[in-house]
């Protein structure tokens, strides 16, 4: 007889939208406050580490935006996309095309077969080449030429049922201004929205930019007004009420057969960090794991050691290696303090590299390799001086590493793990 295999409840992935979304609440409800802003004064940004589920919690802005009327404009700012402004202005300028495709028209004319008729006059969907034709025929800078495209769509959205248009994008750290190519891509996009938000053409743009800790500072590197534009929403992981409710709420929610123990539960809370993701993936592989051994007649368990090897490889392991082998010891070096997981300082790493290490790292390599990590996404800059890693619990997936034993300090050489 065969048997009646649950579904799984659980979804990790990026930005993949869970079955029950937990601990969110609060963040939703200031989405809807800021959406009732008239002039908009305050954008918004949502920020935090990487598995704390920013991507999630924008997709669920966007229905609540487009059930009170608005418009939404988003994608991913890819390093691709936000590399120059030509590259960022055409990302806008098609997910524009894309939004007004169905509401907005042009009015063409053309000359009709033989003599003696009158010019046709024909209506056609708005497309990305009437933008960016407007575009090319604006004179000036390129905050020029956005600001006139702005200002065209708002024309064309007078009198439609919208509200206004929302600009949502993700991994919008990878936005930054490169002086030396003169290039600010980051410095248009703030300009833009800036100056259409101070202006009455009767339509309201809010611009939601998704991304990690460094976000914010490149912001207000580029801009120092950025302060008074963006409204912060700072993602954290979840605390002991919502971390169990993400794991019990899903199973609720499909009527599964197959339950958690409140062990297993308080297990995956401890082991996860109440990082939404690290939930979603740990009991996404409890639960295949027990469907496995019920398949095959044997008592479920939780292969808690197999659990965390699989989400090295699948999570810590592709940011591990962006590093060099001389950035990896640096990164084994800050493990070993007992603030890892929190803010250290350059200082604290300097004292600890000469403890550990034959070769040390001076207060000018330190400053480089953290400028060096930074780039690569492997940490931040929390305050002057201070610093956190940006991937959670990455502290004991680098304690789960061997050392080099030929790079060590003789006293040294014994395990450095917490």
């Amino acid at each position: 007889m065969a048997l009646n295999i649950p579904e799984n409840p659980f979804r990790p992935g990026a930005g993949q939208q869970p079955v029950y979304l937990a601990g969110r609440e609060d963040e939703q409800e200031q989405f809807r406050e800021l959406l009732k802003q008239q002039p908009v004064l305050r954008n918004i940004i949502v920020t935090g580490l990487r598995g704390v589920g920013k991507t999630v919690l924008l997709e669920t802005f966007k229905p609540i935006a487009q059930s009170e009327g608005w418009l939404w404009a988003g994608n991913d700012l890819s390093e691709i996309a936000s590399l120059t402004e030509e590259r960022l202005l055409k990302r806008i300028l098609v997910d524009l095309s894309t939004l007004l495709a169905p509401i907005a028209v042009q009015h063409q004319q053309s000359l009709p077969m033989g003599f003696g008729r009158d010019e046709e006059k024909r209506d056609r969907p708005m497309q990305f080449d009437d933008l960016w034709q407007i575009y090319m025929d604006t004179a000036g800078l390129s905050d020029d030429k956005l600001k006139e495209v702005f200002r065209r769509v708002a024309q064309l959205l007078i009198g439609s049922k919208a509200k206004g248009i929302i600009f949502a994008y993700d991994e919008a750290q990878n936005l930054s201004d490169h002086a030396p190519e003169k290039e600010f891509p980051l410095s248009v996009l703030l300009d833009a929205f800036s100056w259409f938000q101070r202006q009455n053409f009767g339509c309201r743009f809010l611009l939601v930019l998704s991304g990690l800790p460094t976000l914010f500072p490149k912001l207000n590197e580029a801009r120092t007004y950025t302060e008074r534009m963006f409204h912060v929403m700072q993602l954290e992981q979840l605390d002991l009420i919502d971390a169990h409710a993400a794991i019990v709420k899903p199973i609720e929610i499909m009527k599964s057969p197959l339950t958690f123990a409140p062990v297993v539960i308080d297990g995956i809370i401890r082991d996860s960090g109440g990082y939404p993701y690290f939930i979603q993936f740990m009991c996404k592989e409890v639960f295949d794991a027990w469907i496995t051994r019920i398949q095959k007649g044997e008592a479920p368990s939780v292969p808690r050691e197999l659990i965390v090897e699989k989400l090295d490889q699948n999570f810590f392991s592709p940011r591990w290696e962006r590093a060099t082998d001389r950035q990896q010891d640096f990164m084994k070096v800050i493990a070993t303090l007992e603030n890892s997981d929190d803010e250290f300082t350059v200082q604290e790493i300097g004292t600890a590299a000469k403890e550990l290490l034959k070769k040390g790292f001076s207060a000018s390599m330190t400053n480089q390799m953290l400028w060096a990590l930074t780039e690569k996404g492997l940490v931040y800059r929390s305050r002057r001086g201070g610093y956190r890693f940006a991937v959670p619990m990455l502290s004991g997936f680098i304690n789960r590493q061997s050392w080099n034993p030929a790079t060590l300090r003789p006293r040294a050489s014994f395990s450095t793990g917490h």
